[in-house]
């Protein structure tokens, strides 16, 4: 029997889906997001995806000043891998999505790989009493726009992120199709093992979060890239965020948890932190008779370049 790998605890700290209506424990301010993501790391994360907002009203920000506010903190504080997002949200441009990344040079990116219907309007139904106006002309906004992330799109992050600056990504795969485009570019030899696969499960427009769905997406991602040539970590949205993850575990995989992908405990009330979803996924993974990769393994199983190679400074 083949040895039992350690499990890599991805925490997704604020995102750009929740707004600060829904959770009064969203990390908003640059202060609240360096804290969420240091005590996500010292519950047991050793990655930690980041967004950033507007520090004076949460709305989701792609400014590099917004990022600067907690990337140094961070930094100093842990040795967590820093995976900075280029998603920032469907309403930006490919060029203000990037902007951060390009000036941190991070070990790690998230790159999703396919456009793609990006639907959060259903959740402005939910609510009555907003903290701020933008919060519902955003959320209505994803009926009418598209998240766009063309093969050039692609191409030019891979081109700008990895050959340029050295990242290597999680690839968010949405749907069965991703892992396709996925298996062009590592034939062509645009990517190269090992690959960090995101499973992304319940977004609406992207693939449904159901154990049945994820035993496809694993059993055509083997096909498509060969399983000698990928890791996989699972995102479930929502209420699916423990019960997908401890399904990912027993299939071989690892673990995404953070307040980006779900606001709620498997008791369905509000998260009071990031770090409260990690250890209740840490919890299960040590009684399913597993243990813990702390970040230098991780760094090592999906070939980062180092802490010590990011702009991490002001």
């Amino acid at each position: 029997m083949a040895k039992k790998k350690n499990i890599i605890i991805t925490c997704a700290v604020t995102g750009s889906i929740y707004t600060p209506t829904m959770s009064d424990h969203l990390p908003v301010t640059g202060s609240e997001i360096a804290t969420a993501a240091i005590d996500a790391a010292d519950a047991g994360a050793s990655i930690v995806h980041l967004h950033a907002r507007d520090p004076e009203n949460g709305r989701p920000s792609a400014k590099v000043d917004d990022f600067m506010g907690f990337i140094p903190q961070i930094h100093q504080a842990t040795d967590a891998v820093l995976n900075i997002s280029t998603g920032g949200s469907s309403l930006m441009t490919l060029d203000q999505r990037l902007a951060p990344a390009r000036h941190i040079a991070p070990e790690m990116c998230s790159l999703n790989m396919g456009a793609m219907n990006f639907g959060i309007f259903t959740l402005k139904d939910r609510y009555d009493d907003w903290k701020h106006d933008w919060e519902p002309e955003l959320l209505n906004a994803t009926r009418s726009t598209t998240f766009k992330n063309t093969y050039e799109d692609i191409d030019n992050i891979l081109s700008d992120l990895g050959d340029g600056q050295g990242a290597k990504f999680e690839f968010e795969c949405y749907d069965m199709g991703h892992i396709d485009t996925l298996g062009y570019y590592l034939k062509t030899g645009k990517v190269k093992a090992p690959l960090y696969i995101q499973f992304v499960m319940g977004v609406m427009g992207g693939i449904g979060a159901s154990p049945e769905n994820l035993m496809a997406m694993k059993n055509h991602a083997d096909r498509v890239l060969g399983p000698e040539n990928f890791e996989f970590s699972v995102l479930g949205a929502g209420l699916q965020q423990i019960p997908l993850a401890t399904m990912a575990v027993i299939l071989g995989g690892n673990v995404r948890v953070g307040l980006e992908d779900s606001l709620i405990m498997p008791d369905k009330q509000l998260a009071t932190s990031n770090a409260a979803q990690v250890q209740k996924i840490r919890t299960i993974i040590k009684e399913l008779g597993y243990n813990i990769a702390e970040p230098d393994e991780a760094r090592e199983r999906l070939g980062l370049k180092g802490r010590d190679k990011i702009n991490a400074t002001k």
